[in-house]
């Protein structure tokens, strides 16, 4: 086994490192998710935690981690008698994002339980994070229906398996750590609430600081035991604190003044529910017990609403988790001081240079040289060739239309791309439509054509009782049908057709409607512009939803319409696309009026760009944006050569009564 990185030797990263100490001081504060950029120590400060943890008491031979003072009546190795157990290091178990249900939540031999009625169990991966670490990198990119069984387990401390009326349940119980990217996606609500602190990490933009990161990481990787030597005696330290803050915590007080500065802040930011109210408090509990005080106060308050308010004020994949420091100062002050507590007692933290500052928030905030957000692109040139960015040709940015509920649209045929929740598709999950042999593990058992398919050799195979003799051959997997998730392109018309400022803002709101759409539904998504004498692609494939929707904020508009240009740029974006993940169907999005400028038969160019993209099968919708009284009906023509539907903006909305829920139009490049 390889040595992890110590914990104290990561180099900054103050609120990361509170954050897990308080979970390793208090497992029910509930979990740590951290979200930032690639490369700034989130794994490696997650996997140092667990050298950190104390050791835990098992049962012997018990594969699911039972407390021997308190063994759980329904384990599947027990019954066990209370006594004296062994002690092992609590355990990290890492959860691949690719992982399949029975990895997780383990495996019934179906074969014996049809035959013998004996439940024999192989546990997964909650059987091994009982009383430990569940550590899932990368969370967000985690398949929906292992979040439902995350969200089980995590909600009733239990797993169940359950395999055509063959039941197994045992104990989960554990620490859920999550590290993601905020550019590849953001997380379903319900998970996102699941955990109790979340955390933004950056890289520093301070010299000194990045010089000590490299310089510790290449000594570790040269020689990690004896850098791992150097910093025995700082872990050894922050071990025996964590040992004395639980030791503390039960005496922790929290008295009716800051109970009350709980509530009030919880109310004063609209969260959602009451879980907010509950982490708060058991995360100021913890923060007084590392601090090594029996009595919580303002500043703990404070630093328990940073961690476990920011991504609990999300009203829509598009905000940005954060908190308002200045509410909160004020809401704290307001309701502050009715045990007698101030703000300005003396600092009463016996270890000051201690990992996270000893419950005191960082003082630090963020570095001058972080980027504010991605800048729009400047200095493209205009049909005319003149300058623009407001210098002729260019129109600033217009802010979208509130957006609205749409209906539906969905991929025909028949898919196997990743789960989601917008097209047909055979999936592990939904109703079952057929069987069939199994190719490799059995998951979801058919068990009427399985017992049709061993009666006819019970005789021969010298059946005597009443059990049902079934061999491996017999066996039939379930064929399910569900729903799938799509690569959403969407191809918008930026050019000065489109730039009167009502139009454009409504257009942009049917954009982000169908943004939020997408993220509803498990999508992937993209973003071509076209405008001037060119296209280019704003976005790449990502399931990052809300970063479409930045892209969609500073888009500019002016020049002529190259809608050739779009489509044929969309037609490479998906050549690509396809490449990487051959399962998952795309649909095309055109939001457009249809009008075709600039170069030499740019009508003619567009109609054979469009065919292109027909001839591949590739389903397509075209959102016609043209208004006024005279309308020309170019986009309807546009959506004929593709194969597709055309839409106008109206009869998008889910709440129109232009007609019912329409799939698009075509045949898909993998229908059944």
């Amino acid at each position: 086994m390889s040595t992890p990185f110590p914990f104290t030797a990561v180099v900054g990263q103050d609120d990361l490192r509170l954050a897990l100490l308080l979970n390793a001081v208090s497992p029910a504060v509930g979990g740590v998710l951290v979200r930032g950029e690639k490369g700034t120590a989130k794994s490696t400060a997650v996997r140092a935690l667990s050298a950190l943890l104390p050791e835990v008491p098992v049962v012997p031979g018990c594969r699911f981690s039972c407390d021997p003072a308190g063994p759980d009546p329904a384990c599947p190795d027990g019954p066990h008698e209370a006594g004296t157990g062994a002690q092992r290091q609590a355990r990290m178990v890492e959860l691949p994002v690719g992982a399949s249900e029975d990895r997780l939540v383990g495996a019934l031999d179906i074969e014996r339980a049809l035959a013998e009625g004996v439940k024999a169990f192989e546990p997964g991966l909650l059987a091994d994070a009982h009383r430990g670490i569940l550590y899932v990198d990368e969370v967000n990119l985690l398949h929906d229906h292992l979040v439902d069984l995350l969200l089980d387990a995590a909600a009733m401390g239990a797993s169940y398996v359950e395999r055509e009326g063959v039941s197994v349940r045992h104990a989960a119980r554990f620490l859920l750590v999550g590290t993601m990217n905020p550019e590849e996606g953001e997380l379903r609500p319900q998970l996102l609430d699941r955990f109790g602190l979340t955390v933004e990490v950056a890289a520093s933009r301070e010299p000194d600081q990045r010089v000590e990161v490299v310089r510790r990481r290449l000594a570790y990787d040269d020689d990690p035991d004896g850098f791992a030597a150097r910093w025995a005696d700082e872990e050894a330290a922050v071990r025996q604190r964590i040992l004395a803050a639980r030791k503390l915590l039960p005496a922790v007080r929290l008295g009716d003044g800051p109970l009350r500065q709980i509530a009030a802040t919880c109310a004063a930011f609209e969260v959602d529910g009451m879980r907010a109210d509950i982490v708060m408090a058991r995360t100021a509990t913890a923060l007084a017990a590392w601090a090594g005080r029996t009595e919580v106060i303002a500043e703990d308050v404070r630093q328990a609403a940073l961690l476990a308010l920011p991504h609990r004020r999300r009203r829509n994949p598009f905000d940005a988790p954060g908190i308002d420091e200045d509410k909160l100062d004020e809401t704290l002050e307001e309701f502050g001081g009715a045990d007698g507590e101030r703000d300005d007692d003396p600092d009463p933290d016996p270890d000051p240079d201690g990992p996270g500052g000893g419950g005191r928030p960082p003082q630090d905030g963020p570095d001058e040289g972080t980027p504010a957000g991605d800048v729009p692109a400047q200095g493209e040139p205009t049909d005319d060739g003149k300058a623009p960015a407001g210098q002729g040709g260019e129109q600033s940015p217009v802010r979208a239309a509130e957006p609205f509920r749409t209906k539906a649209l969905s991929v025909p045929g028949l898919g196997e791309g990743a789960a989601g929740r917008r097209s047909r598709a055979r999936t592990e999950q939904g109703r079952t439509t057929g069987s069939r042999r199994p190719r490799g593990a059995l998951t979801k058992l058919h068990l009427a054509a399985t017992v049709q398919a061993a009666a006819p050799h019970q005789l021969a195979r010298g059946r005597s009782g009443r059990g049902l003799v079934v061999r491996r051959d017999d066996l039939r997997q379930a064929t399910r049908e569900g729903r799938e998730g799509n690569l959403v392109l969407f191809v918008v018309d930026a050019s000065g057709s489109m730039a009167a400022r009502q139009r454009m803002g409504a257009v942009k709101g049917a954009v982000l409607s169908l943004l939020l759409d997408a993220y509803q539904r498990r999508d992937k998504v993209g973003l071509v512009t076209f405008r001037g004498s060119a296209a280019e692609v704003a976005l790449p494939p990502t399931s990052s939803v809300d970063a479409a929707a930045v892209r969609l904020e500073s888009l500019p508009t002016g020049g002529r319409t190259p809608l050739a240009a779009g489509l044929l740029r969309a037609h490479e974006v998906l050549r690509v696309e396809r490449l990487r993940d051959p399962a998952r169907r795309a649909l095309v999005v055109v939001v457009t009026d249809g009008r075709a400028t600039g170069g030499t038969e740019p009508v003619a160019l567009a109609g054979r760009a469009a065919r292109l993209l027909a001839a591949e099968q590739v389903a397509s919708v075209v959102v016609d944006c043209e208004s006024g009284p005279v309308r020309l009906g170019l986009a309807g023509r546009l959506a004929g050569e593709l194969g597709g539907t055309a839409v106008t903006l109206d009869e998008l909305r889910a709440d129109s009564i232009a007609g019912l829920v329409r799939d698009v139009q075509g045949t898909s490049r993998r229908a059944a």
